[in-house]
């Protein structure tokens, strides 16, 4: 199974967002799935339903950000390159999408509230989440195609 329909498949069985496209990775990240989902719980509704940065495109981030980060604080070279590279792949991901910011992606004004609403077939039909989805695992893995990691 590839990361995009890995992901698909996560966010389907009712994981959030940048759940789904984190955890999508741990094959190559070489995290363990339950830090991975941990981790990631915060990010979904872009950053726990305050409709920010689209969750999709955080847990993107957050798994290049494992396999291309850097440990180094002053080696201000280092994190130039790694801005250069999450830039990047945010513009990519931008193109894709339309949009980087949830309420946008999904059409609203502002924040939602804190509850997380039952998925249904129509909670999945309404929203364009399970594309967005696929679009940050995808563009990652062109990414890795492009730029293989040192592991």
């Amino acid at each position: 199974m590839n990361h995009s329909d890995k992901a698909y498949e996560l966010f389907m069985r009712g994981y959030n967002c940048s759940q789904s496209v984190f955890a999508a990775f741990c094959d190559i990240t070489g995290m363990d799935t339950d830090t991975a989902l941990k981790i990631s719980s915060s990010f979904g509704g872009g950053i726990g339903r305050l409709r920010e940065v689209c969750g999709a495109m955080s847990g993107m981030l957050m798994a290049a950000g494992l396999l291309y980060g850097y440990t180094t604080p002053a080696d201000y070279d280092v994190k130039s390159n790694h801005y250069r590279l999450v830039q990047e792949l945010a513009y990519r991901f931008k193109e894709g999408a339309g949009s980087m910011i949830c309420r946008e992606l999904l059409g609203l004004d502002g924040a939602s509230n804190p509850e997380s609403p039952v998925r249904t077939e129509e909670f999945y039909a309404t929203r364009p989440c399970g594309k967005v989805i696929r679009l940050g695992a995808q563009v990652l893995d062109d990414y890795i195609k492009e730029h293989p990691y040192d592991r």
